[in-house]
């Protein structure tokens, strides 16, 4: 019924509803009650959005059970098992294989990395937009 109340205002009254509040409150007590009156419908509106939001949750709960129940979860992935059908695979892939590697050639491939690297890095932290 409150908010039919507010259907029927129209701009005329609200005007009016301003002038008598710039009367009875005065120009230095009317902005700190507008601010009052903003946060106080702020919360209301809060509090309503997470009324309905509770009413929602509280609604669908029965479908957020069956959702959580795990012998429906476990009866619905042995219904979906079944087996693929027996294809050949025609994999030209070739199986990983671990070979030795000897230990000079490491150590000569690691030093050839550091060498080619190190003026590089001597340009990264000389360089003006990196410096701090």
């Amino acid at each position: 019924m409150f908010l039919f109340i507010f259907e029927s205002i129209g701009t005329s009254e609200l005007v009016l509803i301003g002038i008598v509040a710039l009367i009875f409150l005065g120009p230095r007590r009317l902005p700190e009650i507008a601010k009052k009156i903003g946060k106080i419908t702020a919360e209301f509106r809060g509090t309503a959005n997470e009324f309905k939001e509770t009413w929602k949750r509280e609604v669908d709960f029965e479908d957020e059970a069956k959702a959580f129940d795990i012998n429906a979860l476990e009866a619905e992935t042995e219904a979906g098992k079944t087996e693929p059908p027996a294809t050949e695979t025609n994999n030209t892939l070739e199986q990983p294989t671990i070979k030795e590697v000897d230990a000079s050639a490491f150590e000569n491939l690691k030093q050839t990395e550091t060498e080619t690297e190190q003026p590089a890095k001597t340009e990264v932290a000389n360089d003006k937009k990196n410096w701090l």
